[in-house]
Order: C-alpha cells, then sequence, then structure tokens
C-alpha cells in the first residue's frame, strides 16, 4: 500500500520539511496510482472516500482561502461566504499553482508558498485517521484530524453542500 519516502525533491519535499517541523516524519508515501481526486486516493489506500482530506483554494478578493474538506463532500461556497461575509470564488488553476507552489491534485494542506488561511471541514473529525495529498499526484500522508488542526491553524466549520 505505498513506500515511505526518504529522499525527494522540489515539491514533495516542501511537504515533508513541513510534516517534519511537526514531528511528522515519515508519514509520506509514495503510491503506484495516482490520487488526483479523492476517489483515486481512497481506492489506492483502502480507506472511505470521507478520509481524504481535500485541499481546495478559493478567492476573497485577492485573500486566498484554502479549504481542507472531506473527500465524500462537495464545499458549500454560500457556507464559506457565510462565515467570511465575502464574495467566494474557487481560484484558477494558475492562481493555485502561484499561491500554494503546488499544482491541482496535489495540494497538501502544508509547506505552501505563503501563509494561508485555512477552513477544515467539520466532517474529517468523525475520522481516526485521515490522509492528504503530499505535493503530487502519487503522494499523500496520513495523520490524526486533531494533527491536521494543529499543522494548519484552520478553523472547523460546516462547510458541506446539502443535497
Amino acid at each position: 500500500m505505498g513506500t515511505e519516502v526518504t529522499a525527494p525533491g522540489g515539491s514533495l519535499h516542501r511537504v515533508i520539511s513541513a510534516l517534519a517541523k511537526w514531528g511528522l516524519d515519515g508519514k509520506v508515501r509514495m503510491l503506484g496510482e495516482s490520487t488526483r481526486t479523492s476517489q483515486d486516493a481512497a481506492n489506492a489506500l483502502g480507506v472511505k472516500v470521507g478520509q481524504i482530506a481535500k485541499s481546495l483554494l478559493f478567492m476573497v478578493g485577492e485573500e486566498p482561502i484554502l479549504v481542507i474538506a472531506s473527500g465524500a463532500n462537495r464545499v458549500s461556497e454560500r457556507k464559506l461566504e457565510a462565515h467570511l461575509s465575502s464574495k467566494v470564488r474557487k481560484a484558477r488553476a494558475e492562481e493555485v499553482r502561484d499561491l500554494t507552489g503546488f499544482a491541482i491534485g496535489g495540494v497538501p494542506p502544508v509547506g505552501h508558498k505563503r501563509h494561508l488561511r485555512v477552513m477544515v471541514d467539520e466532517d474529517l473529525l468523525q475520522f481516526a485517521e485521515i490522509y492528504a495529498a503530499a505535493g503530487t499526484p502519487n503522494a499523500v500522508f496520513g495523520l490524526t484530524p486533531k494533527e491536521l488542526l494543529e499543522i494548519t491553524g484552520g478553523a472547523v466549520l460546516d462547510l458541506k453542500e446539502e443535497g
């Protein structure tokens, strides 16, 4: 179910370095299959799609907001706008790369080019272990919801699109 990474470079290295600062060394695994979508990641790991912590970038004017959502959920822009008291839009692919340093499909919750305000989907808190992208479409790492909140400083919100 994947191999431990010891000598990575680039995007993956930034994630491993960020995790090491929080004592989460040795968590990153390379998988043979793509983890570009939540379903792909869940299939590759043999876990529920809800355990996949997908990182999505939204824009409030010029401010990027990172939303870490359960892979089973669509993010409600209406709920996000209500919380932020402002209009939001999904970031374009080039904005995601420019602001985080990662391409869509591999955006992790840590290791970004700049500090981002983070919102975490409350549905992730129901799992003992969750999995997030580690900078590439084939790399993931596991952690607890508590660790996710500690390393991101994220605010827990009800972000699920209803229906």
